[in-house]
């Protein structure tokens, strides 16, 4: 969508309401003088609009609308102007009354408009230039800046299709190329495969990799960052670019629990899962991706995790990290805060360093920036599929593919999303949707954290792991912390009051309290064929997420956190002095609080079980071997197989179960090449 010139006026008057100028501060007395307007690029927003389905990109045309109209005033109980006619005070008192409104279309609507200013405006530089908050906030900006680093040759070659149309064929078709998709590609192509890689997302390496935030996730996730939940209630980050997910992720590499192994083995005839041959993928994609934990030291907020468990008596582990090649220089351990916008330095063993060039090197075939608009199928088999491919250009080629066997790996949204485009119509294909959703819990401390350098997690708290006996609880870990995604995060009251918290950004250290969700969500597509995300968090979730930020923000004070903010719309805060919380009442408190929809802000980094694997064909669209029970040939191989929530950072589990798939598909290859001959005679 093109903004108007109105629509320009009225963002930007958003931008200003939701970041004000406020001068007379002598502390960082530039950081308080800016305002929104001057640092959120409108094309990036507009960008972001774009990539929501049809439905989305309305909605928000409509709230553009209404703040236009002189009827917005009905919307809040104030005058009836248009949003750019009321004065600053009143524009402010609007945005809080939308944030605590009782009409769920209001509070997504300032949700949405609150996470897409914020991201933009303190995550946002141009080119060559640091953001002019940077400085003041005390943090550094893209290391890539003043690193040094000299660009390379691209280790993987892609093609390069020009002409309007262009058909390929193959024996294994390969949809994804992240944790699912890359195992895949590199094992079969080893083993002397025929196989093309197909990818929607880009080709980037090295000096690629900007590390300037808002540039790279628009570049490097889904919807570029703006993946949400059809309410809004939930955002969604998921990769969308060569090497997928094991591109962009935190670099957590965790062994599935045994006892969830042996949960989905019983619950759904899928005894593999606690066989020798699972135990050997987990072994060898851990020794492929160098899997260890050899790393120096953890950064400020690892570091205060870790203490402040300690403190409490509470277990802490160090959390296995695929990285190689690491050392204890300074720009490495700086450089590893960056990687989740892609890792210009090569230490990250994602399947970009690992399976694909394994793949490449044993013939396979790579396109990127290709969207698949649907597989192929005659008489119950997968024959191909029929794509989309966007050159350096921004022209449009159609392809086509013929493949004996594909493979969809595009991850728990897209691969549902692009089965039911394709006609499947298993009645659990894009149901039980996890997302292992997850919230911050902030604390403020005394010395630096600068939770922005080292290995964004390196420690985890499982004290909440199994509540009350049961498989399900939170683990807590922290997250990759930078001022976009810190500011898009934090809760909003007013603008004073959120400039204050950002002016603490250095001091600021960050727990995420990771969910299993027993209860599940859904993937549908809209008319266009784009996937629609339900997702409403239980009651009994709601339970074990709220045991994790009790316990994340015990841990904040035992280590020395003198402040800690609590995960809600309202801001319960905790002061803390000398390691005790002084009131401790607010606590007991979350769970009388609403947390309904946009009333919080609940994320989730992975995604699971939508095309869930499993003994029985009904309830179940794919069989243990990977295949699905709908149509012969076809395979899915990605987080989506997972017959349950995994309950821990899902990486390496999706590369094991990519393993083990392979194999399938290897003994599939090679007992239709036995019986080629034989089924050539007979016709």
């Amino acid at each position: 969508m093109d903004f108007s010139a109105e629509q320009r006026r009225t963002l930007a008057a958003l931008a200003d309401a939701f970041i004000p100028s406020l001068p007379g501060h002598a502390k960082h007395a530039s950081f308080w003088q800016h305002h929104g307007a001057e640092g959120v690029r409108l094309e990036l927003l507009q960008a972001a609009i774009e990539a929501q389905p049809q439905a989305a990109q309305q909605q928000f045309g409509q709230l553009l609308d209404l703040l236009a109209s002189r009827l917005l005033g009905l919307s809040w109980g104030g005058p009836l102007k248009p949003f750019v006619a009321l004065d600053a005070a009143q524009r402010e008192k609007l945005l809080q009354r939308w944030s605590q409104s009782s009409l769920p279309p209001l509070r997504q609507g300032f949700q949405a408009l609150r996470k897409l200013v914020m991201f933009l405006y303190y995550g946002g530089s141009a080119p060559e230039a640091p953001n002019f908050n940077w400085q003041e906030l005390g943090y550094p900006g893209p290391l890539a800046f003043s690193d040094g680093l000299v660009d390379t040759p691209r280790p993987l070659q892609t093609l390069h299709p020009d002409a309007a149309e262009v058909t390929y064929s193959c024996e294994v078709l390969v949809i994804g190329s992240g944790a699912g998709g890359g195992v895949v590609a590199g094992e079969l192509a080893a083993a002397g495969h025929d196989v093309l890689v197909l990818d929607k997302g880009p080709y980037c390496h090295g000096c690629d990799f900007t590390q300037r935030e808002a540039d790279m996730i628009g570049h490097l996730y889904d919807a570029r960052g703006t993946l949400s939940t059809t309410d809004g209630g939930v955002t969604l980050l998921a990769g969308s670019c060569l090497g997928g997910g094991t591109t962009v992720n935190w670099a957590g590499s965790f062994r599935t629990p045994d006892y969830i192994l042996d949960e989905w083995a019983r619950e759904h005839q899928a005894p593999h899962f606690t066989q020798a041959s699972f135990r050997q993928s987990l072994e060898a994609v851990a020794a492929a991706l160098s899997v260890n934990t050899d790393y120096v030291r953890h950064n400020g907020q690892n570091q205060a995790l870790l203490e402040g468990s300690r403190h409490l008596g509470q277990e802490v582990c160090l959390i296995p990290r695929n990285e190689k090649g690491l050392d204890d220089s300074d720009l490495h351990f700086r450089g590893l805060g960056f990687s989740t916008f892609g890792d210009r330095y090569g230490i990250k063993q994602g399947t970009l360093n690992t399976y694909l060039k394994t793949a490449a090197e044993h013939g396979a075939r790579l396109l990127p920036d290709t969207r698949v608009e649907r597989i192929t199928l005659e008489a119950g088999r997968a024959t191909g599929a029929e794509a989309v491919h966007t050159t350096s250009e921004q022209r449009t080629v159609r392809v086509r593919i013929q493949a004996e066997r594909v493979v969809v790996a595009g991850g728990s949204i897209q691969t549902p999303a692009l089965l039911l485009r394709s006609g499947l119509r298993h009645p659990h294909l894009g149901q039980h949707l996890h997302l292992h959703p997850t919230v911050a819990v902030s604390g403020v401390y005394p010395q630096l954290i600068e939770a922005w350098f080292g290995p964004s997690m390196s420690v985890v708290n499982d004290s909440c792991a199994r509540l009350n006996g049961s498989n399900f609880g939170a683990k807590i870990e922290t997250p990759p912390a930078h001022l976009g995604l810190m500011a898009m995060t934090l809760p909003w009251l007013s603008g004073e009051q959120h400039k204050r918290v950002m002016e603490q950004a250095a001091h600021l250290g960050s727990f995420i309290v990771l969910t299993r969700d027993r209860d599940g969500g859904q993937v549908r597509i809209d008319k266009q064929g784009q996937p629609l995300i339900s997702y409403r968090l239980s009651s009994f979730d709601r339970g074990s997420l709220l045991a994790g930020v009790r316990t994340a923000a015990e841990i904040h004070a035992a280590a020395g956190a003198h402040t800690v903010y609590l995960p809600h719309g309202t801001l319960p805060k905790l002061h803390v002095r000398d390691g005790e919380i002084q009131n401790r009442q607010v606590l007991d408190t979350l769970p009388r609080l609403d947390w309904s929809p946009n009333r919080f802000n609940l994320y989730s980094a992975h995604q699971m079980s939508t095309c869930r694997m499993g003994g029985n064909r009904a309830t179940h669209p794919t069989s243990p071997t990977g295949e699905l029970y709908e149509a012969k040939g076809l395979y899915v191989a990605d987080g989506s197989a997972f017959p349950a929530c995994s309950g821990v950072n899902p990486m390496l589990t999706i590369m094991a179960l990519a393993h083990h798939t392979a194999q399938h598909l290897k003994a599939d290859l090679a007992t239709a090449a036995r019986l080629a001959p034989a089924a050539a005679a007979a016709r």
